[in-house]
């Protein structure tokens, strides 16, 4: 590789986690794998001598938890709540709907999707407002997981490339 090429590397590297912070808040944007894919550019702008292949299989790891802790704790707060499938479907529809009015349409849209969901499926405003709560909380837990993973890759990928 040039060495032209290793700034622009890790500037795009930069850019790509920066990114994939965003995206473990909003929905639209693969956040931990966008993250990883800047780790690997970064890794790479310096041969992988600063971040080794140890580091980034670290990294993988995280990013796959990242999803799997997503996807786990969303249908863990759907299912205490009773939620149908239905609510979980509008609360995805309503999380990207809700990408359209800022930040009150990110915290209200998965929670008003699922609420709609659930009560097109059982016909019970007291079911469907449970179903609500639930999978909205769900995905507040997700999301929380989610940012918590990603600091901690930034922080080992920082770790590793300082010593």
């Amino acid at each position: 590789m040039s060495p032209d090429l290793a700034p622009l590397l890790r500037l795009l590297g930069a850019l790509l986690v920066l990114a994939g912070v965003v995206g473990t808040v909003l929905p639209a944007l693969p956040g931990a794998p966008l993250a990883f894919l800047g780790f690997v550019l970064a890794a790479w702008a310096d041969h992988f001598q600063r971040v080794g292949w140890f580091t980034l299989t670290l990294l993988a790891i995280l990013t796959v938890l990242s999803s799997v802790a997503d996807f786990l704790a969303t249908r863990h707060g759907a299912r205490r709540a009773g939620a149908s499938t239905l609510a979980v479907l509008g609360a995805t529809v309503g999380t990207f709907v809700g990408l359209f009015f800022s930040l009150p349409g990110l915290l209200l849209g998965p929670f008003l999707g699922a609420f709609a969901g659930e009560y097109l499926a059982r016909r019970s405003w007291r079911q469907a407002g449970k179903a609500g709560l639930g999978t909205w909380l769900g995905l507040v837990l997700g999301t929380a997981l989610k940012l918590a993973l990603i600091f901690a890759m930034i922080g080992i990928f920082l770790l590793a490339y300082a010593l």
